[in-house]
C-alpha cells in the first residue's frame, strides 16, 4: 500500500502511488528484532542468486522502455487541472458549494473505500489487470464529464477518481517485476521521471489549449478522452509479469520451496512417519505454514517499527502532513475560483500553475537527496521549521485577494511538501526490508486517507459543518500550526537530550538505525530463500 507517492500528478492525482517503491539499498547486514541474521556472503553470494543482469537484457530494456512510455502517455490528461472551472462555467453550472461540499467529497472516500484492495489485487494479479482497470475507470470519468449533469453523476465521476488514484500502485511497482534487485534504484528513477514529464506536458497543453486555443473546457475534455483512451489501449498491451512481491513469487523461488518442503518431509517421514500419515495433523501443519509465511510474519514485525524513534517520527509525519497537504491540493481550485472567479476561459491560469509546481517540485525533490544532515538529531526540527512555513502560505492564501499571490503560495506549499518526502522515503525503506517497507509506506497511506475521510466529514461535507472554502483552509492553516507546534516541542526534547548526553559522557545514538529484518519462515536450519531475493538462516 505506499507512494507516491510518489509520482506528482497534479491536485487531483497526485496522491501516492508510491505504495510499493522499493528502497534503494536491499543488500543490509545485521541482526534485526525478529532474530534473523543476514550475513554478507549469503546476501550477496554469485553462486545462489542470478547476475546483476538478466540474461536477455533487450528484453527487459524494451519492457522499461514501454512501461515509462505508458507512464508519460497515461499522465497527459489536459483538462485534470480545469475540471474544477469546468463545474463551475455556466457549461455545468454547479454551484460553489455543491463542488465544495457534496460532489469533491466523495473522491476522499472512494480512494480510503478501494486502497486496501487495490494493493491486495496488484500484487495477486500481477500488475497488469489493476492498469487495465485504472485505464477504464480514466475512460468513465471523462466519459461523464462530458455527458454528465447532475449532481450524482459528478459524484460518480470522483468515485472513479479514487478508483483512478488507488490503482496507481500497480504502475509504481509494476516496474520491479520487470529487472533484478541491483537495478531497482535506477528503474525506479525512469518510471518517476516519465510520469512527472507527462504531468508537466499535459498541464502546459492545457494551458495552451485554453490561453492560445481558444477551445472550450468542454472541448479540452473531449482531447482528454482520447490520451486517457490511448493509455486504455497501451495497458492493455503491457506485458504480464511471471512474479510479484507477496502473493506470485519466480519459478526459481518455487522450485527451491518445493524440493525443501519435499526433504523436510522425507527426514520427518523418517524420524516419526506417523506424524505425517495422522489425519489430525494436517491442520496442524496448514496452520503452522500460515503462521510462518512471509506476509504473515512481515504483518507481526510492523509493530517493531513503532518503537524505533526514527521510523515513528517519518511515519507520523506521512500520515498527519500527507493529510493536509491533499486536503489542500483537492480543494485550492476551488479557492482560486472564489478568489478570482474568471468567467474568461483565456484568464484561468490553473493548468500553468500545476506545471510550474510539478517541475519545482521535481528539482525540490532531486536537490534533497543531497542534504546531509544529522537526521536523528535534527529531524523534529527541520520538519517543524518547513511545517511553520506551510502554515504561514496557507494563512496568506486566506487572507490575500491576489490570485497571483495565491498561485505563488501554492507553488511554494507543494515545493516544501516534496522537500520532505524523498528525506521520508530514505529515512523509512533504509531500514527495512522492501516486503515490510511496502507495508508500512501502505499503513501510512492509508492511516492518512482515513484521517482526511474524517476531517472531510467534520468540516467539508454537506453532512457536517459544510464550511465553505475559505473557512476550510482556515481549519488546515490551525491543523498546520498545531503540527508545528507539537514537531517544535518534540525537536527542543531531543537536542536537549542530546546534549545533556554529551555533557554527561554518553554518546549519542547512532545516526542510522539497523536494519529491521523479517523473522525466520522456516523451522529447518536449511538455507531458505525469502520473496526479497535473499537467502536466510533461523
Amino acid at each position: 500500500m505506499v507512494v507516491d507517492n510518489m509520482a506528482e500528478s497534479g491536485s487531483r492525482s497526485e496522491e501516492e502511488e508510491g505504495v510499493l517503491r522499493m528502497p534503494a539499498s536491499e543488500d543490509k547486514e545485521g541482526q534485526g528484532d525478529g532474530g534473523m541474521a543476514v550475513s554478507a556472503s549469503e546476501a550477496e553470494s554469485p553462486s545462489d542468486h542470478p547476475p546483476e543482469e538478466p540474461q536477455e537484457p533487450r528484453k527487459w530494456k524494451f519492457a522499461v522502455i514501454f512501461l515509462c512510455f505508458y507512464g508519460f502517455m497515461s499522465s497527459i490528461k489536459p483538462g485534470e487541472p480545469f475540471i474544477t472551472p469546468y463545474l463551475l462555467s455556466s457549461e455545468q453550472n454547479f454551484t460553489r458549494e455543491e463542488v465544495t461540499n457534496e460532489i469533491t467529497p466523495v473522491l476522499t472516500y472512494s480512494y480510503m473505500a478501494v486502497l486496501v484492495p487495490a494493493f491486495l489485487l496488484t500484487d495477486l494479479l500481477r500488475y497488469k489487470p489493476v492498469l487495465v482497470i485504472q485505464g477504464v475507470s480514466q475512460v468513465v470519468i471523462w466519459l461523464i464529464l462530458l455527458r454528465g449533469s447532475t449532481l450524482l453523476q459528478m459524484q460518480l465521476m470522483e468515485f472513479f477518481y479514487g478508483i483512478t488514484m488507488a490503482c496507481r500502485v500497480a504502475y509504481s511497482s509494476y516496474i520491479f517485476s520487470l529487472v533484478s534487485p541491483v537495478l531497482y534504484q535506477r528503474v525506479a528513477g525512469y518510471s518517476r521521471s516519465s510520469v512527472l514529464l507527462g504531468v508537466f506536458t499535459s498541464s502546459v497543453l492545457g494551458q495552451l489549449c485554453l490561453s492560445l486555443g481558444n477551445i472550450s473546457f468542454y472541448t479540452l475534455n473531449a482531447i482528454s478522452l482520447g490520451f486517457v483512451s490511448f493509455g486504455l489501449l497501451l495497458a492493455a498491451c503491457l506485458p504480464w509479469p511471471k512474479r510479484s512481491l507477496f502473493f506470485n513469487r519466480t519459478q526459481n523461488q518455487e522450485k527451491k520451496e518445493a524440493v525443501a518442503e519435499q526433504a523436510t518431509e522425507s527426514e520427518l517421514d523418517k524420524i516419526n512417519p506417523k506424524v505425517l500419515k495422522s489425519p489430525t495433523a494436517a491442520p496442524s501443519c496448514s496452520t503452522s505454514r500460515w503462521r510462518d509465511s512471509v506476509f504473515v510474519g512481515m504483518l507481526l514485525e510492523v509493530k517493531n517499527v513503532v518503537k524505533r524513534p526514527n521510523l515513528r517520527l517519518w511515519s507520523l509525519w506521512w500520515i498527519f502532513n500527507s493529510t493536509g497537504y491533499y486536503l489542500v491540493l483537492f480543494y485550492v481550485h476551488i479557492l482560486w475560483n472564489k478568489v478570482y472567479p474568471a468567467s474568461d476561459n483565456k484568464k484561468v491560469y490553473n493548468g500553468g500553475v500545476e506545471a510550474a509546481s510539478t517541475l519545482l517540485s521535481a528539482i525540490i525533490s532531486f536537490m534533497a537527496g543531497f542534504v546531509k544532515i544529522r537526521w536523528n538529531l535534527w529531524s523534529e526540527l527541520v520538519i517543524g521549521v518547513i511545517t511553520a512555513v506551510q502554515a504561514g502560505l496557507l494563512l496568506l492564501m486566506v487572507n490575500t485577494d491576489n490570485i497571483w499571490v495565491c498561485y505563488v503560495s501554492y507553488i511554494l506549499f507543494r515545493g516544501f511538501y516534496q522537500f520532505l518526502v524523498p528525506i521520508a522515503t530514505f529515512q523509512i525503506a533504509s531500514s527495512l526490508t522492501k516486503e515490510l517497507c511496502a507495508l508500512v509506506f501502505g499503513i501510512n497511506t492509508f492511516l492518512g486517507t482515513v484521517l482526511k475521510s474524517i476531517i472531510n466529514l467534520i468540516f467539508i461535507d454537506k453532512r457536517g459543518l459544510a464550511f465553505d472554502v475559505h473557512a476550510q483552509f482556515l481549519v488546515h492553516f490551525i491543523y498546520f500550526t498545531f503540527l508545528t507546534v507539537v514537531y517544535l516541542v518534540c525537536a527542543a526534547v531531543v537536542i536537549v537530550r542530546h546534549y545533556r548526553s554529551q555533557q554527561r559522557g554518553g554518546g549519542g545514538s547512532s545516526d542510522q538505525a539497523s536494519p529491521t529484518e523479517l523473522s525466520p519462515v522456516a523451522v529447518n536450519l536449511e538455507v531458505e530463500p525469502l520473496s526479497n531475493g535473499k537467502s536466510v538462516k533461523a
